[in-house]
């Protein structure tokens, strides 16, 4: 039964119902609006833009409630089996740390597994709120986006500190994790890199499987829509070649 005592809001651009690729099983994606990243290779730009909760709506987000977005998942509860559940997406979902406990909480409550996906690098130690969430987080789908920093900072705007903080966390608290590596041509191939992605993969004891994402175009609509430049515009997606290349290199099987 859904827990309707206090209602916690939170600003989402959309959710797809019965996805196969963010977590095992099928799953309830949950986009969560709002990113301070700007990867060159963001798929989702119309998820970026932040904006108060107070003034969200008169903005033109979409706000939903905790339970709200519950029970839309629920309803596919007997598709998801024992693997599948729930994963929230975005954006960024950190950002949205109490809606997301609260509808985690009742995900829990009728027992449906939970997931993030997450790049870790708006991570803060301090973040005491964040506690509460990772006791209700079953899987962590921890975005590499590059092992070098400042190659890190080039790409997405931020430095890649807070994911190593980040990574080891989950690694002292047993929380499992999904490494993903989105395989960006002249961008994150470099062979010496991937080599040290592979050894940070292999040195955290909770690392359940690796997945390498190649880099696609199919977002570049998106970015016409919105009137902005597309920034990886001469940049095609990896080959075959490419990519069986680079799951030697990160040592996927």
């Amino acid at each position: 039964m859904l827990n309707e005592k206090k209602e916690i809001f939170g600003v989402i651009h959309s959710y797809e119902t019965l996805g196969a690729t963010d977590g095992p099983g099928l799953r309830f994606i949950l986009f969560t609006q709002g990113c301070h990243l700007r990867c060159k290779y963001c798929h989702n730009p119309d998820t970026q833009r932040t904006c108060r909760l107070e003034n969200a709506a008169k903005n033109g987000f979409k706000v939903v409630s905790a339970s709200e977005i519950a029970s839309e998942a629920l309803k596919y509860k007997n598709y998801y089996g024992r693997r599948g559940g729930i994963t929230a997406s975005g954006g960024e979902p950190l950002l949205q740390i109490e809606f997301l406990t609260a509808l985690f909480k009742i995900m829990k409550e009728n027992g449906v597994n939970t997931a993030i996906d997450t790049s870790g690098l708006e991570y803060s130690e301090k973040d005491e709120n964040l506690d509460e969430l990772l006791r209700l987080t079953d899987l962590i789908l921890l975005d590499v986006k590059h092992i070098d920093s400042e190659k890190c900072k080039a790409l997405t705007g931020r430095g890649n500190e807070n994911f190593f903080k980040f990574a080891r966390r989950l690694e002292s608290e047993k929380i499992p994790v999904w490494i993903r590596q989105v395989l960006v041509p002249d961008y994150t191939d470099d062979e010496t890199d991937l080599i040290k992605t592979r050894e940070f993969i292999q040195s955290l004891n909770n690392v359940e499987k690796v997945e390498i994402l190649p880099y696609h175009t199919l977002g570049k609509s998106k970015y016409e829509k919105l009137g902005i430049p597309y920034p990886l515009e001469n940049v095609k997606s990896p080959t075959a070649e490419e990519v069986a290349r680079a799951k030697k290199l990160l040592g996927v099987i």
